[in-house]
């Protein structure tokens, strides 16, 4: 009565990783959104975006809060910090104002940016002894 085929159920989390979820030019949303499926941003939001799909913030996308995604393209506004866990790509068109932390990061000729920005695998400092016993810092 209530038990589901096992197939249906593997099709249906298939499908909701695979939607593409947009807000259009013209709409304003207060609030976070977490979705598991790919976003698009025409519009207007103000709050924070977790995302394990890819993000595009269109020409006339505005975003402010904090961001969490697995890819990013970015040709509107962005003023966050955003976290990327693989590329973050800035188009001519870009505003980006906030702290990025990602792996790859691409920017076209023309985007702005401003702020602070933390690439690829973390680099802790290494601290050795030289023959006299002294330590001295070093960095990759």
């Amino acid at each position: 009565m209530f038990s589901k085929n096992t197939s249906e159920i593997s099709r249906s989390n298939d499908k909701a990783s695979s939607a593409v979820n947009a807000i259009g030019q013209g709409s304003t949303i207060k609030g976070d959104i977490i979705t598991e499926g790919d976003l698009r941003i025409d519009g207007t939001l103000t709050g924070s975006i977790t995302t394990k799909g890819r993000l595009v913030i269109g020409e006339t996308g505005l975003v402010e809060g904090e961001v969490v995604c697995q890819n990013a393209l970015i040709a509107g506004t962005l003023k966050a910090k955003i976290q990327v866990h693989e590329l973050l790509s800035l188009k001519a068109t870009a505003n980006l104002s906030g702290d990025i932390i990602t792996n790859k990061l691409a920017i076209e000729p023309g985007a702005n940016f401003t702020g602070s920005c933390s690439m690829g695998a973390s680099i802790k400092n290494i601290k050795s002894s030289d023959s006299n016993g002294k330590h001295e810092e070093k960095t990759a």
